[in-house]
């Protein structure tokens, strides 16, 4: 079983998507907002993969999820990656400012990981 979080800015096509912990760690927070500083569309969307396979030559199983928002100026505590940059849809708040249990209701890696779990009840390990 492997994960991957990613967060795709949709004037970019899709960057930083996978590279964005490089992307944050070389750019920072601000920067991140400098990427999109020459286009008007601040939308991006966040997404986790968890992909799962038996072993070598089992088919490999793909649950994602995703949750639509927008690149904003950072606001929150920045020690939980890009959280303090990304305002989901429907809330005034970024991810760092949410409190946890909203976030977790509404996150990519909790959406993901319901379809991974729902597979593994559906498809028990024996």
């Amino acid at each position: 079983m492997v994960e991957d979080t990613s967060l795709c800015f949709n004037a970019l096509h899709g960057l930083p998507g996978p590279y964005i912990k490089w992307f944050l760690t070389k750019l920072g927070h601000d920067g991140l907002n400098k990427l999109l500083a020459g286009y008007d569309d601040k939308s991006a969307v966040a997404v986790c993969t968890f992909a799962y396979t038996e072993g070598p030559g089992k088919e490999v199983h793909v649950f994602k999820g995703e949750t639509p928002g927008t690149i904003v100026p950072p606001r929150g505590p920045t020690d939980f990656g890009w959280d303090p940059v990304f305002q989901p849809d429907g809330h005034d708040k970024t991810y760092a400012e949410l409190d946890s249990d909203t976030k977790n209701g509404i996150s990519h890696r909790g959406s993901s990981l319901e379809k991974l779990q729902q597979y593994f009840k559906d498809h028990p390990v024996v």
